[in-house]
């Protein structure tokens, strides 16, 4: 049986800004499942992260503090950057 995204995962993915939604949703849709064990922890530790410090992240106008974080923020718009 095909492996699935959990449905609280695609919940947690929509925030209240479009940006933040497309970026979180394409990663979960495209790369989550085929990601590390780690890695797809460490995207549900991110997403636990508030919207504002999300969007500065991954818009690249800051850089997260946490080592781990700042990891997955640069899977996520690296995924972002080679889509299609």
């Amino acid at each position: 049986m095909a492996q699935e995204v959990p449905p609280q995962l695609r919940w947690a993915c929509r925030r209240g800004m479009l940006e933040l939604d497309v970026l979180l949703g394409n990663y979960l849709n495209e790369a989550f499942l085929n990601a590390s064990k780690q890695d797809q922890d460490l995207f549900v530790e991110l997403l636990s992260e508030n919207d504002q410090d999300l969007f500065m992240w991954l818009t690249g106008k800051e850089t997260a503090k946490d080592a781990k974080i700042s990891y997955m923020v640069e899977k996520i718009r690296e995924h972002a950057r080679n889509r299609h």
